[in-house]
């Protein structure tokens, strides 16, 4: 995941419009009827998707400023991570799952997160229950296993609002097979599904849009409220008490150590060579000119890679990469007057 998705600890939350027609596909019972997004972020799409009088909404969200905004519209919810969650297994009806798009982060582990969050959360849907997933087009082939072999009834949507388009998204809707369904499941019927989910995967034009109008409905069963049981570290709770440890502040000193302040005039007037060292080095960062050419200047270090290619005779072509270091000055202008010279 690039370093921005990493810093959005990889949120990317469907667009309400096509929230709206997942809604369109589903059909709530009169009854009690439990919802869970273990992903919830700020709860937008998931409070449209599972809309409802009787819809209890269970939410889950890392994220601590995301979990208090997604408050308003859950039932309950969990600050903290979804893999450390505990819950009965077959409570819910309805599992509406868009998680992040990432890879794992341990040594030896390289599986999608995709599949880590179906494979954590899918036994959590009972029998009947209707599973709504959002992934990337590509990464339903690391899901098949599981949506071959314990659902019936799926069908495969393209999105097309340009945020989906984007990052390449469909939204895959399946109904949980019963503990028979699964028992009297052939392997050709697995291996047929799964050669299908690799096609899709491979080729975006068998796909049918997410319309407006459904083209079928799934209908959600009802059922009871769910007890959800958090054993992940309180994150929060320890990044505010952390400043306050003895060991922090012993430590502290070294990790943020304070900036050298350099003040006085040169003994001699400086050169262009002496001023290109400073000026590089971030000890002429601050504020220069007057009036109209007051600004604020701040130079750094960036890496850049410079790409080359070779081809043999045989025509194999070889790229190598080269990286290097060079230096930019970014200029506020007290008019509001961004530049960045490289």
């Amino acid at each position: 995941m690039r370093l921005e998705a990493r810093r959005k600890a990889g949120f990317f939350p469907l667009p309400l419009a096509e929230a709206v027609r997942i809604r369109n596909v589903l059909q709530f019972s009169e009854g009690h009827t439990t919802a869970l997004d273990p992903c919830v972020g700020d709860g937008a799409p998931f409070a449209e998707i599972a809309s409802g009088k009787a819809v209890l909404r269970y939410g889950i969200e890392l994220d601590a400023y995301r979990a208090e905004q997604a408050k308003a519209i859950c039932t309950e919810l969990i600050q903290g991570n979804a893999l450390e969650v505990s819950c009965p297994v077959e409570s819910f009806s309805l599992l509406y799952e868009n998680p992040p798009y990432d890879w794992e982060i341990g040594d030896g582990q390289n599986r999608r997160m995709e599949v880590v969050f179906l494979g954590s959360t899918f036994r959590w849907l009972r029998p009947e229950g209707i599973l709504v997933l959002v992934i990337p087009r590509e990464r339903v082939v690391e899901c098949s296993q599981i949506l071959a072999g314990h659902f019936k009834n799926v069908r495969l949507y393209g999105l097309t609002e340009p945020a989906c388009l984007q990052y390449r998204q469909v939204v895959v809707i399946g109904v949980r097979r019963t503990h028979r369904e699964r028992e009297r499941v052939q392997d050709s019927e697995i291996t047929r599904s799964r050669s299908y989910y690799a096609s899709v995967a491979n080729n975006a034009t068998q796909l049918r849009a997410l319309g407006d109008e459904p083209d079928c409905v799934y209908k959600v069963p009802e059922s009871g409220p769910v007890k959800l049981v958090y054993r992940g570290l309180p994150l929060d709770s320890i990044e505010d008490l952390l400043p306050k440890s003895s060991a922090y502040r012993q430590a502290g000193a070294i990790l943020f150590a304070d900036e050298d302040h350099i003040e006085g005039r040169p003994l001699t007037p400086l050169h262009g060579g002496h001023v290109g060292l400073l000026c590089t080095a971030g000890m002429l960062n601050g504020i220069f000119g007057q009036g109209e050419s007051r600004h604020i200047a701040h130079w750094q270090s960036v890496k850049l890679v410079d790409k080359t290619e070779e081809q043999s005779e045989d025509g194999t072509v070889t790229i190598r990469e080269k990286e290097r270091w060079a230096n930019e000055l970014n200029v506020a202008f007290a008019n509001g007057k961004v530049v960045t010279l490289k």
